[in-house]
């Protein structure tokens, strides 16, 4: 159908979102299913998810666990927003391409101070997780120490802009409210540990690839707790893997 390749879900829930308001879908009544949606446009069923969370965050949909995605009633006089919200994976892509280089110049600008730092975030990110308490304060706090060791201002800048569109995202808290395990986050952890590792070794290339399959686990894992179905992850925007492994 000639969908833009930048922001495929918004597309796909552009036309839903007209075919809801036209009433082919009555209040109460059950969608497709993911893979039928996907079919019928030719996209990808990561594209289909993306375009359900943002119709849900909109009050188009409602998706119930195990059951689908049911039509709601379209919300009178509603003039929806020119601006952008930005998808959960398409932020997570944009991280992938910021951090990963943010991590290898680190590599070649880290001081015995900034290695500090990482520890005690690894260790407020332990804590975290053996309280049980759910808190993403020592996981916020290794990134951003991350970014710090590069000592360049308007790379940290960019850095926490990503991150307050994160933090503020309604589609990424969408998207977290249908995670129930946390099993996933010594995972992350241990993704962490490889990316220090790298860093107090100042080598800029294992730096750089440690923190682009970290968050390609951190996608992957996304859509697998956030997907009833688990449908085999179809990637998004991006190649999964840009850098060669020798």
């Amino acid at each position: 159908m000639g969908f833009k390749i930048k922001r495929q879900y918004r597309d796909v829930g552009e036309l839903i979102k007209q075919e809801l308001v036209a009433g082919k879908y009555l209040p109460g009544s059950r969608l497709p299913p993911e893979r039928s949606i996907a079919e019928r446009f030719g996209v990808g069923r990561a594209i289909v998810r993306e375009a359900m969370i943002m119709l849900e965050v909109e009050g188009y949909v409602a998706v119930r666990k195990g059951s689908g995605i049911y039509a709601l009633t379209v919300p009178a006089g509603v003039q929806q927003s020119k601006n952008l919200i930005i998808g959960p994976f398409e932020l997570l892509q944009a991280r992938q391409l910021l951090e990963s280089n943010i991590a290898e110049f680190a590599a070649l600008r880290v001081t015995p101070g900034d290695i500090k730092k990482m520890r005690a975030a690894l260790d407020a990110e332990k804590q975290d997780i053996e309280s049980g308490s759910g808190g993403e304060g020592g996981d916020k706090l290794f990134h951003q120490t991350i970014a710090e060791a590069t000592h360049n201002t308007m790379l940290l800048t960019l850095w926490k802009q990503c991150w307050e569109n994160r933090d503020e995202n309604p589609m990424w808290r969408q998207l977290h409210e249908r995670i129930t395990s946390h099993t996933y986050r010594r995972e992350w952890l241990n993704d962490h540990q490889m990316i220090l590792a790298a860093l107090q070794k100042r080598d800029a290339a294992a730096a750089k690839l440690a923190m682009w399959g970290h968050l390609e686990n951190v996608k992957q894992r996304l859509m697998t707790l956030s997907d009833v179905d688990a449908p085999e992850f179809d990637g998004y925007l991006f190649e999964s893997w840009p850098v060669k492994i020798k």
